[in-house]
């Protein structure tokens, strides 16, 4: 039998981790009904939209509404106390029976409510994060983290360039190269090319309906792009909600556009929209010069190549995406892009300061 009617729990969950979910199913497994309210102030930086996103798939069985709170927090100010109220109030509705809180202002907060406060884990003993922890070493805090925030926190490497320039052998080896690092780098994810398992199960169609048929019997349409261009930002964001700090992909949409190019001779926009949907934080354009070409059954434009890479660059700089070109051996490809890799770990995740807050521990929930 749930002891409480309506319960609550409030926070900025900037970022969400381990802890909030364990009070928010603390709170569930006492309630009939559970409201989880995300308040934000507009000066952080991850957005009210994504919290309350992120809560929602955690606790599908809770109403999570989110709230915009610009007002200073003093605990000591009956005033400011009241200014936040009007807020919490106006976002929840209705009474509210017990709140469920992990912090030191857990019991006015229950008393202007009219309510009970249930406090759960006040020393953080099972969950030893706080969102202040998150925000100052994600990749510290990461096992702490679900899939939406670790797919919102994920450094995107991608690698590209024209046919048969080593984009596979590269991202590859460099998400071996993470994986060796052990903790929680040993979860680092590679996502393959899906316009190449498209292509094969074309050919394999065509000489389905014609055994003799080869490769150059396969042809594409403009509408199929974006089909291709989806489906490869689907397995990326799947696998960014799975693994390490650090995703590496062998192409990704933004690629998709210029294959479009390569094929068809012209631009898509659908496909050049869905690639600015996504983003990605690092690009590595495999230069054609120290790669011979080879024609694995699915390759038929070795002189196309130098215009391929040209193009890849081209629409780099255009579109302002951050990106180095590598070249030389394998040895030399691998040690270029490991460097540029550790330099953009090395700047680390900057989150937006939250508003001052008067005689509130800094290790907030």
């Amino acid at each position: 039998m749930r002891r409480y009617g309506h319960g609550l729990v409030l926070g900025k969950f900037y970022p969400p981790h381990a802890g909030h979910h364990h009070l928010v199913r603390t709170a569930q497994d006492q309630c009939e009904r559970l409201t989880v309210l995300v308040c934000a102030a507009s000066v952080e930086s991850v957005p009210l939209a994504d919290r309350v996103a992120w809560m929602r798939e955690a606790h599908p069985g809770a109403e999570v509404v989110g709230a915009v709170d610009d007002i200073p927090v003093d605990l000591h100010d009956p005033a400011i106390w009241e200014a936040h109220m009007a807020i919490f109030r106006g976002a929840v509705g209705g009474r509210v029976d017990a709140v469920f809180t992990s912090e030191e202002y857990g019991s006015e907060l229950a008393r202007r409510f009219g309510a009970e406060e249930v406090l759960v884990d006040r020393k953080r003993t099972l969950f030893p994060v706080s969102g202040t922890a998150v925000r100052k070493d994600p990749v510290g805090s990461w096992e702490f983290l679900g899939p939406g925030v670790r797919a919102a926190l994920t450094r995107r490497i991608v690698v590209l360039g024209a046919e048969s320039t080593g984009t596979t052998t590269l991202s590859r080896a460099l998400a071996e190269h993470y994986r060796r690092r052990g903790g929680v780098w040993a979860k680092t994810g590679w996502v393959a090319e899906y316009g190449r398992r498209y292509s094969e199960e074309k050919l394999a169609a065509a000489r389905a309906a014609d055994p003799a048929a080869s490769w150059a019997d396969v042809s594409f349409a403009s509408e199929e792009f974006p089909v291709i261009a989806r489906r490869q930002d689907a397995e990326e964001e799947r696998a960014a909600r799975l693994g390490s700090p650090v995703l590496f992909c062998d192409t990704d949409s933004f690629a998709t556009g210029i294959w479009h190019e390569r094929y068809l001779g012209a631009r898509n926009p659908e496909v050049e929209r869905i690639a600015g949907l996504t983003r990605r934080d690092l690009y590595l354009l495999t230069d054609h010069a120290d790669v011979p070409f080879e024609d694995d059954g699915l390759r038929d434009g070795p002189q196309l190549r130098p215009w391929m890479t040209g193009r890849f660059r081209e629409e780099l700089e255009r579109t302002g995406r951050r990106f180095l070109v590598v070249g030389g051996d394998r040895k030399a490809r691998l040690e270029q892009a490991v460097a540029a890799v550790e330099a953009l770990l090395a700047e680390g995740w900057h989150f937006a300061d939250p508003l001052p807050e008067n005689d509130v521990r800094p290790e907030d929930r």
